[in-house]
């Protein structure tokens, strides 16, 4: 009989191992990076900003379902114009791309 192998298919940690394309933040369009602090609950984060400052966080509707954010998770947010201290959650990144922003230079400390 001869040897049937089943294809082996990668898993999802070495699918992600590449990095094609990273999105960075636009300072044209106020988008900063940041880092989850806690979750609040009722899709409300507490979000260290690059630029120093500790927001409350919100996760829009189209994003709820779709992302998973947790604690320790790199995001871009865009801060609310008519209240500094707030801000929407519009990116997520994956680990990969989290090494990525590190040897690059944009993640500080």
């Amino acid at each position: 009989m001869a040897d049937l192998k089943k294809p082996t298919s990668k898993t999802k940690s070495e699918m992600e191992e590449t990095v094609t394309r990273v999105r960075t933040p636009h300072r044209d369009n106020n988008e900063i990076l940041a880092t989850v602090e806690s979750l609040l609950g009722a899709n409300r984060l507490r979000i260290r900003c690059m630029d120093g400052v500790v927001r409350m966080g919100r996760i829009p509707g189209s994003m709820k379902k779709k992302t998973w954010i947790r604690e320790g998770d790199v995001v871009i947010i865009v801060p609310w114009e008519f209240q500094n201290e707030k801000a929407d959650v519009i990116w997520k990144y994956t680990r990969p791309q989290v090494e990525w922003l590190e040897r690059k230079g944009y993640l500080k400390g």
